[in-house]
């Protein structure tokens, strides 16, 4: 994992990329992480560096989890299940697990309608994976202030342009 700088943050934006680090580094068989606004801007991700990559040239196979990408199916998933539940008048959305071949994805809510979403290899064990997330989302949830968002962002558009470094 390329941890992003947290140099000038504040002490609530380095909680959360410690957080973050922390899930990826703790938990065996995960393979990125995103943390996306509820209007799909990519917050806080485990490869800041990809998401730039993936902007400039896309592989000619499709998406293979860079944050960008991540970001974007976590975004439309939530959204999807949202719109699924308004329809079933069945409640708010809490979390979503896709089980495939290859790998797994979970999306999971954040209070304020952001969503941590995660991929993570065939191996992962779902279980653990989906625990480890619900603390994430514990601690995270309620200090994602509108401010804090603000920052987040402006703190990985300096990363993957370089002039965060």
């Amino acid at each position: 994992m390329t941890t992003p700088s947290t140099y000038g943050l504040s002490s609530e934006a380095r909680n959360l990329h410690w957080l973050l680090t922390n899930l990826v580094e703790e938990v065996p068989g995960i393979q990125s992480v995103a943390v996306v606004s509820s209007d799909g801007l990519l917050l806080l991700s485990s490869d800041p560096e990809r998401a730039e990559e993936s902007r400039q040239a896309r592989p000619a196979k499709g998406p293979r989890g860079s944050a960008a990408d991540l970001a974007t199916i976590v975004s439309g998933i939530g959204s999807l299940t949202i719109g699924a539940a308004k329809l079933m008048d069945s409640g708010a959305v809490k979390h979503t697990m896709v089980a495939m071949d290859e790998g797994s994805l979970f999306v999971m809510s954040i209070s304020d309608g952001s969503l941590l979403g995660v991929h993570g290899s065939a191996e992962c064990d779902m279980s653990v994976v989906a625990y480890h997330m619900a603390l994430f989302v514990g601690r995270a949830g309620h200090v994602l202030t509108p401010e804090l968002r603000s920052e987040l962002r402006k703190s990985l558009e300096s990363e993957t342009t370089g002039s965060g470094r």
